[in-house]
Protein backbone atom coordinates (compact mmCIF):
# COMPACT_ATOMS: atom_id res chain seq x y z
CA UNK A 1 0.00 0.00 0.00
CA UNK A 2 1.67 3.22 -0.85
CA UNK A 3 1.93 5.79 1.54
CA UNK A 4 0.12 9.14 1.04
CA UNK A 5 2.31 12.13 -0.83
CA UNK A 6 3.14 14.71 1.35
CA UNK A 7 1.51 17.69 2.45
CA UNK A 8 3.02 20.86 2.58
CA UNK A 9 5.84 21.30 4.55
CA UNK A 10 5.73 17.29 5.60
CA UNK A 11 9.03 17.19 3.50
CA UNK A 12 10.44 19.58 6.37
CA UNK A 13 10.00 22.59 3.89
CA UNK A 14 8.61 25.48 5.01
CA UNK A 15 5.30 26.40 3.34
CA UNK A 16 5.46 29.19 0.92
CA UNK A 17 4.42 32.72 2.16
CA UNK A 18 1.36 34.14 1.09
CA UNK A 19 1.38 36.88 -1.92
CA UNK A 20 1.27 40.50 0.26
CA UNK A 21 -1.39 41.88 -0.97
CA UNK A 22 -1.15 44.48 -3.46
CA UNK A 23 -0.09 47.68 -1.84
CA UNK A 24 -2.84 50.74 -1.93
CA UNK A 25 0.12 53.37 -1.43
CA UNK A 26 -0.20 56.11 -4.12
CA UNK A 27 3.00 56.59 -5.98
CA UNK A 28 5.48 59.51 -5.38
CA UNK A 29 5.09 62.24 -8.46
CA UNK A 30 8.08 61.55 -9.72
CA UNK A 31 6.73 57.37 -10.45
CA UNK A 32 3.39 59.11 -11.23
CA UNK A 33 4.41 61.38 -14.24
CA UNK A 34 6.81 57.91 -15.60
CA UNK A 35 3.07 55.95 -15.29
CA UNK A 36 1.70 58.87 -17.24
CA UNK A 37 4.28 58.90 -19.66
CA UNK A 38 4.22 54.94 -19.84
CA UNK A 39 0.28 55.71 -20.48
CA UNK A 40 0.60 57.69 -22.78
CA UNK A 41 2.72 55.84 -24.92
CA UNK A 42 0.51 52.62 -25.00
CA UNK A 43 -2.46 54.84 -25.70
CA UNK A 44 -0.54 56.11 -28.71
CA UNK A 45 1.09 52.78 -29.80
CA UNK A 46 -2.71 50.93 -29.71
CA UNK A 47 -3.45 49.54 -33.14
CA UNK A 48 -5.44 51.97 -35.28
CA UNK A 49 -8.78 49.63 -35.54
CA UNK A 50 -9.01 49.70 -31.25
CA UNK A 51 -7.88 53.24 -31.07
CA UNK A 52 -10.94 54.19 -33.74
CA UNK A 53 -13.51 52.39 -31.25
CA UNK A 54 -12.42 53.40 -28.15
CA UNK A 55 -12.38 56.68 -29.38
CA UNK A 56 -15.80 56.04 -30.12
CA UNK A 57 -16.87 55.45 -26.51
CA UNK A 58 -14.60 58.19 -25.38
CA UNK A 59 -17.12 60.63 -26.96
CA UNK A 60 -20.32 58.74 -25.98
CA UNK A 61 -19.18 58.36 -22.45
CA UNK A 62 -18.20 62.56 -22.14
CA UNK A 63 -21.83 62.68 -24.22
CA UNK A 64 -23.23 60.51 -21.04
CA UNK A 65 -21.82 63.06 -18.35
CA UNK A 66 -23.39 66.43 -20.36
CA UNK A 67 -27.10 64.32 -20.37
CA UNK A 68 -26.99 63.73 -16.81
CA UNK A 69 -26.13 67.53 -16.39
CA UNK A 70 -28.40 68.75 -18.43
CA UNK A 71 -30.73 66.28 -16.77
CA UNK A 72 -29.77 67.95 -13.56
CA UNK A 73 -30.93 71.40 -14.27
CA UNK A 74 -34.04 71.10 -15.12
CA UNK A 75 -36.44 73.39 -12.51
CA UNK A 76 -32.82 74.36 -10.77
CA UNK A 77 -33.83 78.26 -11.97
CA UNK A 78 -35.22 79.16 -8.51
CA UNK A 79 -31.94 77.67 -6.80
CA UNK A 80 -28.63 79.62 -5.85
CA UNK A 81 -26.75 79.79 -9.38
CA UNK A 82 -23.56 78.49 -7.88
CA UNK A 83 -25.17 75.21 -5.60
CA UNK A 84 -27.04 74.44 -9.28
CA UNK A 85 -23.80 74.91 -11.30
CA UNK A 86 -22.11 72.44 -8.73
CA UNK A 87 -24.61 70.08 -8.70
CA UNK A 88 -24.29 70.20 -12.84
CA UNK A 89 -20.57 69.73 -12.28
CA UNK A 90 -20.05 66.41 -9.99
CA UNK A 91 -23.07 64.85 -12.38
CA UNK A 92 -20.92 65.71 -15.80
CA UNK A 93 -18.13 63.48 -13.94
CA UNK A 94 -19.86 60.66 -14.70
CA UNK A 95 -18.44 60.59 -18.28
CA UNK A 96 -15.14 60.93 -17.04
CA UNK A 97 -15.32 58.19 -14.82
CA UNK A 98 -16.55 55.88 -17.30
CA UNK A 99 -13.96 56.90 -19.83
CA UNK A 100 -10.79 56.45 -17.26
CA UNK A 101 -12.75 52.75 -15.85
CA UNK A 102 -12.80 52.01 -19.54
CA UNK A 103 -10.00 52.92 -20.55
CA UNK A 104 -11.52 55.09 -23.72
CA UNK A 105 -9.47 57.20 -25.52
CA UNK A 106 -10.75 61.14 -25.25
CA UNK A 107 -8.83 63.46 -27.22
CA UNK A 108 -8.73 66.10 -24.63
CA UNK A 109 -6.77 63.91 -22.51
CA UNK A 110 -4.68 62.45 -25.49
CA UNK A 111 -3.14 65.84 -26.06
CA UNK A 112 -0.60 64.71 -23.28
CA UNK A 113 1.03 62.00 -25.85
CA UNK A 114 3.37 64.96 -26.03
CA UNK A 115 5.12 63.29 -22.85
CA UNK A 116 6.73 60.29 -24.80
CA UNK A 117 7.08 62.53 -27.78
CA UNK A 118 9.26 64.57 -25.62
CA UNK A 119 11.37 61.11 -24.45
CA UNK A 120 11.47 60.36 -28.35
CA UNK A 121 9.64 57.34 -27.39
CA UNK A 122 6.75 58.04 -30.40
CA UNK A 123 7.30 60.29 -33.28
CA UNK A 124 5.93 63.57 -34.00
CA UNK A 125 4.00 61.69 -36.80
CA UNK A 126 2.75 59.09 -34.67
CA UNK A 127 1.40 61.81 -31.83
CA UNK A 128 -0.84 63.48 -34.87
CA UNK A 129 -1.96 61.06 -36.01
CA UNK A 130 -3.15 59.47 -32.49
CA UNK A 131 -5.07 62.71 -32.17
CA UNK A 132 -6.35 63.06 -35.66
CA UNK A 133 -8.01 59.46 -35.13
CA UNK A 134 -8.83 60.36 -31.40
CA UNK A 135 -11.28 63.64 -32.19
CA UNK A 136 -12.32 61.84 -35.08
CA UNK A 137 -14.22 58.91 -33.12
CA UNK A 138 -15.02 61.07 -30.40
CA UNK A 139 -17.32 63.40 -32.10
CA UNK A 140 -18.72 60.84 -34.13
CA UNK A 141 -19.42 59.14 -30.70
CA UNK A 142 -20.66 61.96 -29.35
CA UNK A 143 -23.01 63.23 -32.24
CA UNK A 144 -24.53 59.70 -32.42
CA UNK A 145 -25.29 60.18 -28.68
CA UNK A 146 -27.40 63.39 -29.84
CA UNK A 147 -29.31 61.67 -32.75
CA UNK A 148 -30.16 59.19 -30.42
CA UNK A 149 -31.25 61.42 -27.59
CA UNK A 150 -33.52 63.16 -29.84
CA UNK A 151 -35.00 60.17 -31.71
CA UNK A 152 -35.71 58.72 -28.17
CA UNK A 153 -37.53 62.33 -27.69
CA UNK A 154 -35.35 63.01 -24.57
CA UNK A 155 -35.61 66.92 -25.52
CA UNK A 156 -39.09 66.75 -25.53
CA UNK A 157 -39.87 65.73 -21.74
CA UNK A 158 -40.83 68.11 -19.09
CA UNK A 159 -42.59 70.39 -21.52
CA UNK A 160 -39.65 70.79 -23.37
CA UNK A 161 -37.40 71.77 -20.42
CA UNK A 162 -34.24 69.44 -21.34
CA UNK A 163 -34.07 70.60 -24.92
CA UNK A 164 -34.63 73.97 -23.94
CA UNK A 165 -31.72 73.88 -21.52
CA UNK A 166 -29.33 72.39 -24.81
CA UNK A 167 -30.51 75.38 -26.97
CA UNK A 168 -29.93 77.73 -24.26
CA UNK A 169 -26.30 76.53 -24.02
CA UNK A 170 -25.57 75.87 -27.19
CA UNK A 171 -26.57 79.42 -28.31
CA UNK A 172 -24.11 80.78 -25.18
CA UNK A 173 -21.33 78.60 -26.40
CA UNK A 174 -21.30 80.25 -29.84
CA UNK A 175 -21.53 83.69 -28.85
CA UNK A 176 -18.09 83.71 -27.23
CA UNK A 177 -15.26 85.62 -29.32
CA UNK A 178 -12.28 83.84 -30.35
CA UNK A 179 -9.37 84.60 -27.60
CA UNK A 180 -12.08 83.82 -25.08
CA UNK A 181 -13.28 80.45 -26.11
CA UNK A 182 -9.20 79.73 -26.66
CA UNK A 183 -8.43 79.89 -23.06
CA UNK A 184 -11.67 78.78 -21.93
CA UNK A 185 -10.94 75.99 -23.94
CA UNK A 186 -7.33 76.15 -22.10
CA UNK A 187 -8.13 76.38 -18.70
CA UNK A 188 -10.55 73.53 -19.02
CA UNK A 189 -8.32 70.89 -20.27
CA UNK A 190 -5.75 71.78 -17.57
CA UNK A 191 -8.57 71.09 -15.20
CA UNK A 192 -9.08 67.67 -17.36
CA UNK A 193 -5.63 66.90 -17.67
CA UNK A 194 -5.10 67.15 -14.13
CA UNK A 195 -8.27 64.90 -13.17
CA UNK A 196 -6.62 62.33 -15.83
CA UNK A 197 -2.88 62.85 -13.69
CA UNK A 198 -4.72 62.28 -10.06
CA UNK A 199 -6.88 59.12 -11.74
CA UNK A 200 -3.72 57.27 -12.75
CA UNK A 201 -2.43 57.14 -8.99
CA UNK A 202 -5.35 55.03 -7.53
CA UNK A 203 -5.39 51.76 -6.94
CA UNK A 204 -9.20 51.11 -6.91
CA UNK A 205 -12.73 51.77 -8.80
CA UNK A 206 -13.31 54.55 -5.97
CA UNK A 207 -9.78 56.12 -6.05
CA UNK A 208 -10.16 56.80 -9.28
CA UNK A 209 -13.59 57.80 -9.53
CA UNK A 210 -13.42 60.16 -6.54
CA UNK A 211 -10.17 61.82 -8.12
CA UNK A 212 -12.30 63.32 -11.31
CA UNK A 213 -14.86 64.76 -9.34
CA UNK A 214 -12.84 67.65 -8.10
CA UNK A 215 -11.27 68.87 -11.27
CA UNK A 216 -14.54 67.90 -12.94
CA UNK A 217 -17.00 69.69 -11.58
CA UNK A 218 -14.78 72.51 -11.31
CA UNK A 219 -14.08 73.36 -14.92
CA UNK A 220 -17.77 72.24 -15.59
CA UNK A 221 -19.07 74.58 -12.84
CA UNK A 222 -16.74 77.30 -13.68
CA UNK A 223 -18.31 77.21 -17.50
CA UNK A 224 -14.86 76.15 -19.19
CA UNK A 225 -14.94 75.07 -22.73
CA UNK A 226 -14.35 71.37 -23.28
CA UNK A 227 -14.26 70.00 -27.10
CA UNK A 228 -15.48 66.59 -26.84
CA UNK A 229 -18.41 67.42 -24.51
CA UNK A 230 -19.20 70.70 -27.17
CA UNK A 231 -19.08 67.65 -29.69
CA UNK A 232 -22.19 66.60 -28.21
CA UNK A 233 -24.24 69.50 -26.75
CA UNK A 234 -23.77 71.82 -30.26
CA UNK A 235 -24.89 68.85 -32.30
CA UNK A 236 -27.70 68.53 -30.10
CA UNK A 237 -28.31 72.01 -29.86
CA UNK A 238 -28.77 71.91 -33.47
CA UNK A 239 -30.72 68.61 -33.79
CA UNK A 240 -33.12 70.82 -31.30
CA UNK A 241 -33.29 73.61 -33.54
CA UNK A 242 -33.73 71.78 -36.44
CA UNK A 243 -35.30 68.93 -36.10
CA UNK A 244 -37.17 68.40 -32.49
CA UNK A 245 -40.81 69.62 -34.44
CA UNK A 246 -44.61 71.33 -32.80
CA UNK A 247 -43.96 69.08 -29.97
CA UNK A 248 -40.93 70.70 -28.40
CA UNK A 249 -42.06 74.31 -29.48
CA UNK A 250 -45.24 74.04 -28.00
CA UNK A 251 -44.12 72.43 -24.94
CA UNK A 252 -44.92 74.16 -21.82
CA UNK A 253 -41.88 75.31 -20.82
CA UNK A 254 -40.62 76.46 -23.93
CA UNK A 255 -43.91 78.15 -23.79
CA UNK A 256 -43.71 79.29 -20.55
CA UNK A 257 -40.07 80.73 -21.75
CA UNK A 258 -41.36 83.12 -24.85
CA UNK A 259 -38.72 81.75 -27.08
CA UNK A 260 -39.26 80.80 -30.75
CA UNK A 261 -36.78 78.67 -33.90
CA UNK A 262 -35.88 82.77 -34.48
CA UNK A 263 -34.41 83.63 -31.15
CA UNK A 264 -31.62 80.72 -31.82
CA UNK A 265 -30.89 82.53 -35.00
CA UNK A 266 -26.96 82.85 -34.16
CA UNK A 267 -26.81 78.94 -34.05
CA UNK A 268 -25.84 77.53 -36.97
CA UNK A 269 -23.44 74.95 -38.47
CA UNK A 270 -20.84 77.51 -39.06
CA UNK A 271 -20.95 79.32 -35.98
CA UNK A 272 -20.35 75.65 -33.90
CA UNK A 273 -17.60 74.74 -36.09
CA UNK A 274 -15.62 78.36 -36.13
CA UNK A 275 -16.90 80.47 -33.14
CA UNK A 276 -16.67 77.41 -30.69
CA UNK A 277 -14.78 74.26 -31.83
CA UNK A 278 -11.96 75.79 -33.38
CA UNK A 279 -10.73 77.80 -30.61
CA UNK A 280 -11.42 75.87 -28.21
CA UNK A 281 -9.76 72.78 -29.54
CA UNK A 282 -6.84 74.39 -29.93
CA UNK A 283 -7.36 76.05 -26.42
CA UNK A 284 -7.41 72.14 -25.09
CA UNK A 285 -4.72 71.15 -26.53
CA UNK A 286 -2.51 73.97 -25.21
CA UNK A 287 -3.66 73.52 -21.64
CA UNK A 288 -3.41 69.58 -21.80
CA UNK A 289 -0.14 69.84 -24.20
CA UNK A 290 2.04 72.52 -22.55
CA UNK A 291 0.04 72.92 -18.92
CA UNK A 292 -0.21 69.44 -18.14
CA UNK A 293 2.03 67.20 -20.14
CA UNK A 294 5.17 69.52 -21.28
CA UNK A 295 5.36 70.74 -17.36
CA UNK A 296 5.17 67.52 -15.91
CA UNK A 297 7.88 65.92 -18.06
CA UNK A 298 10.01 68.89 -17.46
CA UNK A 299 9.72 68.50 -13.72
CA UNK A 300 9.66 64.81 -13.56
CA UNK A 301 10.68 63.10 -16.60
CA UNK A 302 13.17 65.09 -18.45
CA UNK A 303 16.33 64.15 -16.22
CA UNK A 304 15.58 60.94 -16.16
CA UNK A 305 16.16 61.21 -20.25
CA UNK A 306 19.09 63.14 -20.14
CA UNK A 307 20.45 60.95 -17.25
CA UNK A 308 19.95 58.06 -19.27
CA UNK A 309 21.86 60.02 -22.63
CA UNK A 310 24.83 60.79 -19.99
CA UNK A 311 25.07 57.11 -18.73
CA UNK A 312 24.79 55.62 -22.65
CA UNK A 313 27.68 57.92 -23.03
CA UNK A 314 29.72 57.04 -20.98
CA UNK A 315 29.34 53.16 -21.57
CA UNK A 316 30.09 53.68 -25.32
Amino acid sequence: MSSPAPGPGASGAPAPAPAPPPSTAIPAPKALAKALEDGMYAKATTPYGRMFLLSLTGGAFIAWGFIYMVTSQQGMTEWPTGIAKVLGGVVFSVGLGLVVMSGSDLFTGTTMTVMPWLSKRITAGKMLAHWGISITGNFIGSALMALLILLAGVHASNGGAWGLITLNTSLAKVSYDWPRAFFLGLLANFAVCLAVWIATAGKTVTDKILAVIGPISLFVATGLEHSVANMFMLPMGLMVKYGAGDEFWNGAAVQEAGVTVDDFAALTPLSVVWDNLIPVILGNIVGGAVFVGVYFWLAYNKPETSAAKEEARKDS
